[in-house]
């Protein structure tokens, strides 16, 4: 079973729309922009990076597990006004969470739970790999430990 991964960062065209909206207009889906002024501390789910201070970032809620199954769940996420979908190599973390700890949820086809843990931004290749050992685990979200809001997806990588 393979158990290489690869990190999945959220499509900056599905977030096109909220781009081009004004205060007002953003408010009514419960949406805002922010600017940055501490970092790290806003990680972007679409660069997969830390956005610096100075820049804006887009806060909103997000389906992030729209699937059919109890587990399905909305989340908050934070876009880079300016980002550009990120594609990670096969077993690569993105630098923004080597200083952070993360919750993994494990999932089957069924998008049932199966496995969870808990891992430093520094062991979570390990981790993940770890999983991924696990014939039944089929796809992983990310969590920051903390505030619970959702990270990434991980994926089983194809050989």
């Amino acid at each position: 079973m393979v158990s290489d991964f690869q990190f999945e960062a959220l499509d900056k065209k599905a977030f096109d729309f909220f781009m081009k909206l004004n205060d007002e207009e953003l408010e009514s889906h419960q949406a805002k922009w922010m600017n940055v002024d501490e970092a790290p501390g806003y990680p972007c789910r679409v660069s997969l990076e830390d956005a610096k201070i100075g820049e804006r970032v887009l806060f909103l809620p997000y389906w992030h597990h729209d699937v059919k199954s109890a587990y399905r769940a909305m989340g908050t996420v934070l876009i880079r006004e300016n980002a550009n979908t990120t594609k990670l190599q096969i077993n690569e973390v993105p630098q923004m969470l080597l200083h952070r700890v993360l919750s993994i949820r494990a999932y089957d086809t069924d998008n049932m739970m199966v496995d969870h843990d808990i891992a430093e931004g520094s062991e979570l290749a390990f981790t993940l790999n770890k999983h991924f050992q696990n014939t039944r685990v089929e796809y992983i979200h990310l969590h920051y430990a903390s505030p619970g809001c959702f990270c990434s997806a991980v994926n089983r990588a194809s050989p």
